[in-house]
């Protein structure tokens, strides 16, 4: 069974624009929680990595 849990940088207030993430055997699954049976992104773990520290640069720059 895989578990999804909500990435903390995509909660809002109101909880409406939220991502999930999960750790799959090799990669990483990323979901969108309003739409948990919908389409699912999978990243290898070095993608993943270079998406979250690109995302973390874009937000040190805001």
């Amino acid at each position: 069974m895989t578990t999804w849990r909500k990435a903390s940088r995509s909660t809002t207030s109101d909880n409406t624009d939220c991502v999930e993430v999960a750790q799959l055997a090799d990669n990483i699954g990323v979901r969108d929680s309003k739409d948990p049976e919908g389409p699912k992104l999978t990243l290898s773990r070095d993608a993943w990595r270079s998406l979250v520290s690109r995302v973390k640069a874009d937000d040190e720059t805001a």
